[in-house]
């Protein structure tokens, strides 16, 4: 019975936590201006002449997005540089508290997300309605090129969210036992995460992958080197 309220309670928390980021709508882009509009579009040269003329690099949408919350969430590279360079908040949330790292770790789009932390953005902010970080949502997704860059910026290891889970507990709980999440799991671990914090009802990683079938997770998380 507890596996199954525990399988229940994760397909639909899987299911809320991918709809948790919203991109423009297409009638948000279509209804796009200056800057926001250049940042949805790629257009850097537009963004250069924009601010020049005294554009509000870090303008905010109906829904809290800055332009370079757009660039990000439309992947647009050049863009998010030009704004960087033009002094936009790297750091910066959105409406529902992504910051541009999480959301190219959300779009597996490692290269972006280099680039955002290079321009400043602090990989270890905590963002999210669930109070998270780019690594726990990144581990939770099995996005292995992002976890390990993460890791490779300093990214917290430990850091629990609201759902008192880690990026070693939702590599677990919300992963699906496969290559990628082992291969998340793998990187967490050899770079020191703790693999004994529990969730709110003293279940660790170990139990989460022993109830859940997930042997090869279970035998990694009992090794002590």
């Amino acid at each position: 019975m507890f596996l199954l309220l525990l399988v229940t309670f994760v397909t639909g928390l899987v299911a809320n936590t991918s709809a948790a980021q919203t991109p423009p709508s297409v009638d948000e882009v279509a209804n796009y201006e200056g800057l926001f509009s250049a940042a949805h579009t790629g257009n850097e040269e537009v963004i250069r002449q924009l601010v020049a003329a005294g554009a509000n690099v870090n303008a905010r949408d109906s829904r809290g997005r800055t332009p370079a919350h757009v660039a990000a969430f439309a992947s647009e590279d050049e863009a998010l540089r030009a704004l960087a360079e033009a002094g936009a908040d790297m750091n910066a949330l959105e409406g529902q508290a992504y910051d541009v790292v999480t959301i190219a770790a959300v779009a597996n789009d490692p290269e972006l997300m280099t680039l955002a932390i290079e321009s400043g953005n602090d990989p270890g902010l905590t963002t999210s309605p669930y109070d998270g970080t780019a690594l726990i949502a990144a581990a939770h997704l099995g996005h292995v090129e992002i976890v390990r860059r993460l890791i490779a910026a300093g990214a917290p290891l430990d850091h629990v969210n609201n759902l008192h889970w880690t990026a070693v507990m939702e590599a677990v709980v919300l992963g699906d036992g496969g290559s990628d999440h082992l291969a998340v799991l793998d990187a967490l671990l050899a770079a020191g995460a703790d693999r004994s914090i529990a969730d709110r009802n003293g279940t660790t990683p170990l139990e989460h992958a022993e109830l859940r079938g997930f042997s090869e997770m279970a035998d990694r998380l009992r090794k002590k080197d």
